[in-house]
């Protein structure tokens, strides 16, 4: 298209179309019409406009591809490594595997799987420094990635593996071998956490680390993130970009060069047992917010996951969803989508500033461990998903088919193969964890003792 014919127009700044806007709203206020005010402290105004944007737009080193990636708990090392094999020849990219010992056979638990090709995630729920040189000590061109992380287990359980020292020693002596941590972010936004609060705390999390390593030859290579994405398609969108913007500030700071690999996977929060086909409305919005915000790594949530145990069918439906969006809708073809969009930069620069402003509030106050040990974290995070809670409980958050039309012939008595709502386990912590909870679970035990 010809530039001259857009000299036949005049430009119009984001003033005159807020007074034409004000003229047409014809006496009704414009911020009370108009403003979605959110949880996050960001009103959401009805058209933004490049005049905003005196500095430029930000520009975000986002991956040239992502990659598809199956999570296997690992019960039996043959029968995970067939599984992950099948997994693998129906499309995905990547493999995540949760291991719960040391007894472990890696070599096993890798057999024909081609590590030229394959990236390989290892989350284990223990801590051994043997056993993660061991992993490391294997051969691959694609990665293999060991997901360390004692505050997210002391942030999660309550308690270090054994106790603040060994752990920090076992800590080091891993990361020296991996050149790499992770940051356990999902934690925090399945227990209800404001977007805000997930990228401050990400931050204060991972500088608790690096503020560990700044006086040691130990070098940190890559950051893993492992972040859940809620249905808040733009501001979720919005987030992730804000967590790279903040962590390229964060190793700034400390002269680094150090990569941020994030993996997403949709979030349990919103997930529901009853009119569960619309957990798959949900997943496929919020995997495609991680692919526009920029993850490297996304790991689908089967709709059935939170009350079946795994299954063939559930696992293969999540698998196609990113195989669509990837290869059917070309999601995988075109770099920063949604870099330009005015409503997007500034959702990003808003939440990156916010989150940025908690962040040195919590590094004033002592740092992300002193605000965990003195329950800090802990209380503001229940506060966050108080609201939410109450939000969901009066109709204002609306999860279809469970606070919303819902179906009352639906039945799931006969269909829970796991336990879906929160386990209370009392045992002795040296920080209140932070807990994990669905907004569903109150109206669905209720509906689960009136079923007939």
């Amino acid at each position: 298209m010809s530039k001259k014919l857009f000299n036949d127009f005049k430009s119009v700044s984001s003033k005159e179309w807020k007074q034409k806007i004000q003229v047409d709203l014809k006496g009704a206020d414009y911020n009370k019409t108009l403003i979605w005010q959110t949880n996050e402290g960001i009103n959401v105004k009805p058209f933004y406009h490049a005049d905003e944007f005196t500095n430029g737009f930000n520009t975000i080193s986002n991956p040239k591809s992502w990659s598809i990636s199956q999570s296997i708990f690992v019960h039996d090392t043959q029968l995970s490594n067939k599984k992950a094999i099948d997994a693998i020849s129906r499309g995905a990219e990547s493999i995540k595997f949760v291991i719960q010992n040391s007894s472990v056979s890696i070599e096993e638990l890798l057999l024909n799987i081609d590590r030229d090709k394959t990236v390989v995630f290892f989350e284990m729920q223990f801590l051994n420094s043997e056993f993660s040189k061991k992993i490391n000590k294997l051969k691959s061109k694609a990665g293999l990635f060991i997901n360390t992380d004692i505050i997210g287990n002391l942030s999660r359980s309550g308690n270090w593996y054994t106790n603040l020292k060994e752990d920090h020693t076992l800590f080091d002596s891993i990361v020296n071998e991996t050149k790499t941590f992770s940051v356990d972010v999902s934690l925090y936004q399945n227990a209800g956490a404001s977007m805000v609060q997930q990228l401050a705390y990400a931050l204060a999390h991972a500088n608790e680390y690096f503020n560990h390593f700044k006086n040691t030859s130990i070098k940190i290579n890559e950051v893993i993130f492992n972040i859940s994405v809620g249905t808040n398609y733009f501001f979720e969108i919005a987030k992730i970009r804000a967590l790279r913007l903040l962590f390229n500030t964060l190793i700034s700071e400390y002269n680094m060069k150090t990569s941020c690999h994030i993996v997403a996977t949709p979030t349990k929060r919103n997930k529901t047992i009853y009119d569960y086909n619309t957990n798959l409305l949900r997943t496929t919005t919020e995997c495609m917010s991680a692919i526009l915000g920029g993850a490297d790594t996304i790991c689908n949530l089967a709709y059935d996951g939170i009350y079946h145990k795994d299954n063939e069918f559930g696992e293969r439906i999540a698998r196609n969803q990113l195989l669509v969006l990837k290869h059917e809708s070309y999601f995988d073809l075109v770099n920063n989508t949604s870099e330009g969009s005015y409503y997007i930069e500034s959702l990003t620069n808003q939440l990156a500033e916010k989150a940025l402003s908690l962040f040195k509030d919590i590094e004033a106050q002592g740092g992300f461990l002193s605000q965990l040990k003195s329950g800090t974290i802990q209380r503001k995070i229940q506060e966050s998903a108080k609201k939410e809670q109450e939000q969901f409980d009066t109709g204002e958050l609306v999860l279809l088919g469970t606070n919303k039309h819902p179906n009352s012939k639906d039945r799931m008595k006969q269909e829970l193969e796991l336990f879906p709502f929160l386990k209370t386990n009392i045992r002795k912590t040296l920080i209140k964890p932070i807990i994990e909870k669905r907004l569903a679970e109150q109206i669905e035990q209720k509906r689960l003792k009136t079923e007939n």
